[in-house]
């Protein structure tokens, strides 16, 4: 009876050890997985971006680009486009918001303002603004939003821009400033503009439209009192080229632009900046945030790298004007 029990006991003894040892075994196996996934770490990324135009979508079309050249297939977009209504970008964002994104592209100065209102928390970075102050009402302007937000500014040299005048048309004296009013970072460009323009002993008249319903009758309207048109960067004016481009070739009203799509739709010249390069500056500093890398907080508005000088050479030649030497023609 003894040898039984004997043996009775070593055979448990050797299924408790053989069960421990096939838990410990599971627990190395599970282990290894969780190990693996998070190697594999994902990244979400939701795009707000105000209106389709070639400018935009370049800007959106470079910010990706650098992202996966740089993360590959670890990130993934979430892109939304607010048909050009500021209220969209608000329900955009809180979506974003909703669904806890890793990271917020806002593509235009009203997408970066509704992801501000939105989050104080998911890092957000513009691009296609001019004015980072203007747009967030920041006084005391360092260079350095801080917070959860930076990006990159599309803004050109001014003083360049209203060069351009005396340039290609120096019998203009009188010059029509049309832009939207709705757009805090167009009224910035008219503003500062203007004292370029009065350095060069140029008139200025500012024709603001609210938005797309009156921009035809407000580019009229600066047609009949101009010798020629400053339109700055601004996504109404670019969303609404071939309107404006209705109106200033059958009123002979030269256009000189703030950016190359709307030079391309209505314009003679423009010193721009390269959107696609702008959004992949942008894609780089999203990046390095994801990463961990850099931290939003500290790192200080990027600018384009370059400016080109282009010219419209189908709309010079419907005006009678002659190009300019060292300007690129718009392809």
């Amino acid at each position: 009876m003894k040898k039984f029990l004997a043996v009775f006991m070593a055979a448990i003894f050797v299924f408790a050890f053989a069960a421990c040892g096939g838990e410990t075994e599971s627990a190395s196996d599970s282990g290894s997985g969780s190990s693996a996934a998070d190697a594999e770490e994902k990244y979400v990324v939701g795009i707000c971006q105000l209106v389709q135009h070639e400018a935009l979508d370049k800007a959106t079309q470079g910010f990706k680009d650098a992202l996966i050249q740089e993360l590959g297939d670890a990130v993934e977009f979430d892109e939304q486009n607010a048909s050009g209504e500021s209220v969209n970008c608000t329900t955009i964002i809180n979506g974003f918001v909703a669904k806890d994104v890793d990271l917020i592209m806002a593509n235009a100065t009203p997408a970066l303002t509704a992801a501000a209102a939105g989050t104080d928390t998911i890092p957000i970075l513009g691009t296609s603004v001019t004015s980072y102050a203007v747009a967030l009402e920041i006084s005391d302007w360092t260079g350095t939003v801080g917070g959860n937000i930076s990006g990159t500014s599309d803004i050109a040299d001014l003083a360049e821009q209203a060069a351009l005048f005396p340039q290609w048309l120096p019998e203009a004296k009188n010059i029509g400033l049309v832009y939207c009013s709705a757009e805090a970072n167009s009224v910035f460009q008219v503003e500062e503009i203007e004292k370029e323009l009065a350095k060069l002993g140029l008139n200025t008249q500012r024709f603001a439209f609210t938005d797309t319903n009156d921009v035809t009758s407000v580019v009229q309207a600066a047609c009949d009192a101009s010798d020629a048109i400053y339109i700055p960067t601004d996504n109404t004016a670019a969303s609404n080229a071939e309107a404006i481009s209705n109106v200033v070739i059958p009123a002979k009203t030269p256009v000189i632009a703030g950016e190359v799509s709307i030079c391309q739709g209505c314009g003679i010249a423009t010193v721009s900046i390269d959107y696609y390069d702008l959004g992949v500056a942008t894609g780089k500093m999203a990046a390095k945030i994801l990463t961990g890398e850099s931290d939003i907080a500290t790192m200080p508005i990027e600018y384009a790298p370059n400016l080109t000088k282009f010219y419209n050479a189908a709309i010079c030649e419907t005006l009678g004007i002659t190009p300019v030497e060292g300007f690129e023609t718009i392809q």
